[in-house]
């Protein structure tokens, strides 16, 4: 099967090379490579490749930078997604397109529905909901899957920062007020490559919006726990630092994190897949990192 991958070199893009490069012919482009915002780039890539499916793992995710940088965070999230769309709807292929939570407003007290209201605070999940919509426009052959707080051995992420803080720092602070389901975006690229299969057998899947993250609820408090818990039962850190809980107001971001993101799983059983197991996902990350 052929697959075009963009965002190759991001935490999902490297974790779906790992996952699907030695059965499928994977052919993954950095921005460097293909700069999705420029339809040009697109068009004339995408009709090199001849892919069977579009795998859309690019993203402007800089959250607080994109309030200042609106045109560009829209290039990539809206027009990038539109662009990749319609070319894929023009040779009758599917595409598989990450999301994310943010397009939620966060005062919810129940997990997240795909079918809920959506209501961004931000350019960041904003212009993720303009592709989404964007994407809804060009074709009828695509999955969202909307994720969230994604962890991985590769880039920068919490799990890596909290490992090089619990080495600098005897004391730490860590929002307690936030929550949400950490996912590993190895688990998330092992789902869109059984997705990929899925579609190579039967022509078809259940097209939509879905949401994909790990099974358990936590805090950004509770995570980091866990991340120290496990790191000094591996040895990865010698000693687990005092950690204090703190509210939002006290960790004050540019742009103000949603309060709840849990989202609710149940539609992963129209795609025959199962829900991140993000603690023992976790416990591998820590084992690589090692």
């Amino acid at each position: 099967m052929r697959i075009l991958l963009t965002g190759k070199n991001g935490q999902l893009g490297r974790c779906f090379l790992d996952v699907a490069s030695a059965e499928h012919d994977v052919l993954g482009f950095g921005s460097d490579e293909l700069d999705i915002s420029d339809a040009s780039q697109v068009a004339e890539r995408i009709a090199q490749v001849k892919p069977d499916i579009i795998v859309n793992a690019a993203a402007y995710t800089a959250v607080d930078k994109s309030e200042e940088d609106r045109e560009r965070a829209y290039a990539v999230n809206e027009l990038g997604v539109k662009y990749l769309a319609e070319q894929a709807a023009l040779l009758d292929i599917p595409v598989i397109h990450v999301s994310t939570d943010y397009v939620f407003d966060g005062r919810a007290v129940t997990p997240y529905l795909p079918s809920d209201q959506t209501n961004p605070q931000g350019v960041y999940g904003a212009s993720k909901l303009a592709g989404e919509k964007a994407l809804a426009a060009a074709t009828t052959k695509y999955i969202v899957l909307r994720t969230a707080w994604v962890f991985s051995e590769y880039g920068n992420n919490f799990v890596k920062t909290m490992i090089r803080l619990a080495k600098e720092r005897d004391t730490l602070g860590v929002v307690a007020d936030q929550y949400g389901c950490p996912t590993y975006a190895g688990d998330l690229a092992l789902v869109i490559k059984q997705l990929c299969e899925q579609y190579q057998a039967k022509h078809d899947l259940p097209w939509g919006g879905y949401h994909y993250c790990g099974d358990m609820p936590t805090s950004w408090h509770g995570f980091a726990r866990t991340i120290f818990a496990l790191a000094k039962e591996q040895g990865v850190i010698e000693s687990i630092p005092k950690l204090n809980a703190i509210s939002s107001d006290q960790y004050p971001t540019p742009v103000k994190r949603p309060e709840y993101s849990v989202m609710d799983l149940k539609r992963l059983d129209e795609l025959r897949v199962k829900a991140s197991q993000w603690v023992g996902s976790l416990n591998q990350v820590l084992e690589r990192l090692k």
